[in-house]
């Protein structure tokens, strides 16, 4: 093995969300390849993306995405479910690094878990409109009956801290009502802020549905693309450093991180996008 090559694996992932969501891939990232360098970008100036239009999610992928290349990595892990569904074709064409988005990890494993072949999905109201998840889940299995529901409180109340809390239940319960009548036998969180409610989730749905962590999942895949391309990180026995940057002032995104990671960020910086 050259020195190059070397030099390429002990390189960091590059991660980015449109905020602070795509920590909890992080988190799962973290667990499963504590060795890895983490760069973190979360576009809070511009949060969230889910209200803006197709060309302008691209157009913002595309700076978020070029940020991290200036950070010299070695992979693009799209924590964001409405880029994951809008742009990724958009940056696969433009970066020659490995790109990675969160819905088809999320979906291959649907269809491993379901027995009946009747998926549900939550997530934005962007996520849902797009379609991606019907659309790749249909490709991989056409007879698939999929039902989608979008949730757009439970971005703000899991931002709020109210996981726990008896609105946050009341309103899953109005959310997850139709999809349970549909029979579904799995559930895609698909969105990166959902895995922060998944036990509440859990008590409504019932133990006879799967749900599908799509940070989870997205970390399992990128663990598997890695190793494919030979690029994961050969020193073992050591803590993966962590840094994040945030587009906007650090002070919320700060006080929020340790929600999402499970443990308090040590450091985040202030990015300036070109």
């Amino acid at each position: 093995m050259g020195n190059q090559d070397i030099k390429i694996k002990k390189l960091p992932i590059g991660i980015f969300d449109s905020g602070i969501g795509g920590l909890t891939v992080v988190r799962a990232i973290r667990k499963l390849l504590p060795n890895e360098d983490i760069i973190y970008l979360g576009d809070t100036a511009r949060v969230p993306y889910g209200t803006k239009s197709p060309e302008t999610v691209k157009r913002f992928a595309l700076e978020d995405a070029a940020f991290l290349i200036r950070q010299n990595i070695k992979a693009i892990v799209v924590a964001c479910n409405t880029v994951s569904s809008w742009a990724l074709p958009d940056l696969e064409r433009e970066y020659d690094v490995p790109v990675m988005g969160v819905i088809e990890p999320g979906v291959k494993t649907a269809l491993e878990k379901t027995k009946t072949y009747r998926i549900g999905v939550i997530g934005t109201n962007a996520t849902i409109r797009s379609r991606t998840y019907v659309t790749a889940i249909k490709s991989l299995r056409r007879n698939t009956a999929v039902f989608s529901k979008p949730c757009p409180l439970l971005v703000p109340l899991v931002e709020e801290g109210w996981i726990n809390h008896p609105v946050t239940h009341e309103v899953l319960k109005i959310y997850l009502k139709p999809l349970i009548k549909k029979n579904i036998d799995t559930l895609i969180l698909g969105c990166t802020h959902y895995p922060l409610l998944k036990n509440q989730i859990k008590k409504i749905v019932g133990e006879w549905i799967t749900i599908v962590d799509s940070a989870e999942a997205c970390a399992n895949y990128i663990k598997k693309e890695l190793s494919a391309k030979n690029i994961l990180n050969p020193v073992a026995e050591r803590q993966g450093k962590l840094i994040a940057y945030v587009t906007d002032s650090p002070d919320h995104f700060t006080h929020l991180a340790d929600r999402f990671l499970g443990n308090p960020i040590e450091m985040v910086w202030k990015a300036e996008l070109k």
